[in-house]
């Protein structure tokens, strides 16, 4: 059985987490994760603390195991939810865009162990100083927002930059990824898009068909122009948005073009005006399975590939 750091900090059967994807890690995912010996980990994207604490209570109705919770930094509700985390009393909180430093005591005080997600040496360093309790290695393969750096770059140098235990992401789903990712130096792995595939998920069923049936080329980034790049399915949607990424049009009018295209790919498969998130290994996710099969099978695929490692070694 694979061993590692990040099971004993938290309590966990395998070192598996399930990514914070926005409106579609609810609380039903994250206690299906959990159950099945990962971190399951709520969402809060852009929503106001009402709605993230109905999840929590809603996850923690249907598990007793740990499970985290995902705070966007840039949403407008992000102190609140922050309060929200600490009054609620989440075991593990990870966080994206942006720096949770002015966070951190409260949440510490709470006995919440803090796990950033970083997509650069300098951003893990900080993290590091301001006492995060592990760290998040996530590489542009991944869906959402994406930094410059490919995970099998950016994992070893975020691991040679701490002392904290690293997680790698993006790119990751199946026994050969959670193998490669020990092997570049992390102690355990999260998944994001993988997840999409979970029977516990709540995504539309044409999200879900998009996802079985992408393949190598199916997606592409948009964004880089108002600096906060995302990668995606190309839909209509996706190739109107990079097509006027390149015309006159203000920024703010960019902005609003792509306000609400996540939530009608989530809830109403709008196959036309949605945007529907995935990283590029979406073409390795080809069936439908319980969450905790999911974890299981990578699990159960990686143990051997690390056992066998000697073969290559003389």
């Amino acid at each position: 059985m694979i061993e590692s750091k990040l099971c004993s900090m938290l309590g966990i059967e395998y070192p598996v987490f399930q990514g914070g994807m926005a409106w579609v890690a609810d609380g039903q995912l994250a206690a299906a994760v959990s159950n099945g010996g990962g971190l399951g980990i709520v969402a809060a994207g852009n929503a106001p603390a009402d709605y993230v604490r109905a999840q929590i209570r809603r996850a923690r109705a249907l598990t007793d195991k740990p499970f985290g919770l995902n705070i966007m930094l840039m949403s407008p509700f992000a102190d609140e939810v922050a309060a929200a985390a600490a009054e609620e009393h989440v075991a593990v909180v990870t966080t994206g865009a942006g720096n949770p430093a002015k966070y951190m005591d409260a949440w510490q005080a709470a006995g919440i162990r803090v796990i950033p997600v970083v997509a650069s040496v300098a951003m893990a360093k900080l993290m590091t100083r301001v006492g995060a309790s592990a760290l998040i290695a996530e590489g542009g393969e991944s869906g959402g927002h994406v930094g410059d750096l490919t995970t099998m770059v950016l994992v070893p140098q975020v691991c040679d930059a701490t002392d904290l235990p690293v997680l790698a992401a993006g790119g990751i789903a199946d026994g050969r990824g959670v193998a490669a990712s020990f092997m570049l130096g992390a102690c355990g792995v999260q998944m994001g898009t993988r997840f999409l595939s979970a029977e516990e998920c709540n995504i539309h069923a044409n999200y879900k068909e998009k996802i079985l049936k992408a393949n190598d080329l199916s997606t592409t980034v948009t964004g880089r122009r108002l600096g906060h790049p995302v990668r995606s399915l190309k839909t209509p949607f996706a190739r109107r948005y990079a097509a006027a990424e390149y015309t006159q049009i203000s920024d703010e009018e960019l902005e609003q073009m792509g306000t609400g295209a996540l939530r009608l790919a989530v809830q109403e498969g709008d196959v036309q005006n949605g945007c529907f998130l995935a990283g590029q290994i979406a073409a390795m996710v080809t069936k439908i399975q319980p969450a905790a099969e999911i974890i299981r099978e990578v699990i159960g695929e990686a143990e051997p590939l690390l056992k066998g490692a000697p073969q290559w070694v003389r």
